[in-house]
């Protein structure tokens, strides 16, 4: 006997299988039980008629709650009426565990509900759809790379020092020294892109931020690719083909998902190369025109990066922010010290910021000034500036968040559904 996901049952039409899962639904007359099943791959219709299957199995199919465990195993054939437009007529059931009264019914509950319960949660078909995209989008964004010759290179998570500021940082005590949770993986990529060329790495990031908007968590994962002998162009080019690859991979492999998510998938389906292009002093001007009132030198919030991709129908670069506002190790351009090399990528529909990078200085006397503007521990930083004193070139890169993407791809209001336990201000429980 086959055992199977319901996602493949089409590939068994007419044959008798076995689906492992757990009950979502019921609904029995004297004669009929209809067992709505979930296997974490899609719903099935399991039809269990009494006089087929005997007055015994009949009774314990009636007797299944919401969230039972059970094992059913029937012939599999078309019916468009049915969820997922497949059903099983059962011939066996076993029932695995009995689950008691499920606190998540059907009926509409309110978030902070859900959110203490996420541990259950995440089993409902919407939950289960972010997620399932969520770990396409991961498996696109390595397949991209991989495909380009890239290196998976892990930086580490206890880090000695601040990336992207002190204010943000969660200390720890490491042995009786001070240590952070990375902000970042970035200078240490900056170092394996000097020995391996082109690498990325994937994993969490903490910031320590204050934050309740929809866009933030304290702890969220990101991808982070640093490549030797880039500069700015190529950077940006980089990310627009790795987003538009990406967008592909999910329409083409995550339309059931979508269409649960009730996601307007021609937005997506619109997007073209290249993405538009604009500098930060252009996207100054949009506010300004849009009544913000808004000073250049100033950074943008979410309300603003809402305002200036509403311009555009596509994920938009913002380039050359002022030096001033922007890290420590961010190359400034040439032509104009008082801006940098680096771009944010802006996501349409009013989901900011999913992308920042840029490139990076390479200039060991430059760095080492930029290190005491910022009033930063020369000596925590010895280990970065030898990257500039044994072989520097010019190289550039760019951190990707995977949550932001996936709220935007799944058209999602809070990024708190986008990752299976969200960490946010004062939550750390489930």
């Amino acid at each position: 006997m086959s055992k199977v996901l319901i996602k493949n049952l089409n590939k068994y039409l007419g044959q008798e299988v076995t689906v492992e899962g757990w009950l979502y639904n019921l609904r029995s007359s004297g004669k009929i039980a209809f067992l709505i099943v979930r296997d974490g791959s899609g719903l099935m219709q399991g039809v269990t008629v009494k006089k087929d299957v005997g007055e015994e199995l009949f009774a314990e199919a009636r007797k299944l709650t919401q969230e039972s465990a059970v094992k059913l195993t029937g012939i599999v054939h078309e019916e468009s009426r049915s969820v997922g437009g497949y059903e099983m007529q059962v011939t066996e059931l076993e029932t695995v565990s009995i689950a008691q009264e499920y606190p998540i019914t059907h009926k509409e509950h309110g978030v902070e509900f859900l959110a203490e319960r996420r541990h259950l949660w995440i089993r409902s078909p919407k939950q289960v759809a972010i997620l399932r995209v969520r770990s396409e989008i991961e498996h696109a964004i390595r397949d991209f790379f991989y495909e380009r010759e890239f290196v998976l290179a892990d930086s580490p998570i206890i880090t000695p020092a601040a990336c992207e500021g002190t204010t943000t940082l969660f200390e720890l005590d490491y042995h009786g020294e001070k240590g952070f949770l990375s902000q970042s993986g970035q200078l240490y990529n900056e170092a394996t892109a000097m020995a391996l060329g082109r690498i990325y790495c994937f994993g969490p990031t903490f910031r320590a931020e204050k934050s309740k908007t929809r866009r933030h968590l304290m702890e969220f994962w990101m991808v982070e690719a640093e490549m030797a002998y880039f500069d700015m162009d190529a950077n940006i080019q980089l990310q627009e083909e790795m987003i538009y690859y990406v967008i592909q991979r999910i329409l083409k492999r995550c339309s059931n998902e979508l269409q649960t998510l009730e996601r307007d998938i021609t937005k997506l389906a619109n997007i073209k190369l290249p993405f538009p292009r604009i500098s930060y002093t252009e996207a100054v001007e949009i506010l300004n025109q849009n009544g913000e009132n808004f000073p250049w030198g100033e950074d943008f919030g979410a309300p603003h990066e809402t305002i200036i991709s509403n311009h555009f129908n596509a994920p938009v670069f913002v380039h050359r922010y002022p030096t001033e506002i922007k890290a420590f190790y961010m190359k400034p351009d040439p032509e104009n010290p008082k801006v940098v090399l680096g771009a944010d990528l802006l996501a349409p529909e009013g989901y900011g910021e999913i992308i920042g990078g840029g490139q990076r200085i390479d200039s060991l006397e430059l760095l080492e000034e930029r290190i005491q503007e910022h009033k930063l521990p020369k000596e925590a930083f010895e280990w970065y500036l030898d990257l500039r004193r044994y072989g520097s070139v010019p190289h550039a890169g760019f951190g990707l968040g995977i949550e932001r993407t996936v709220a935007w791809l799944c058209g999602l209001d809070h990024v708190r559904e986008t990752i299976p336990f969200p960490r946010l201000l004062h939550k750390m429980y489930p």
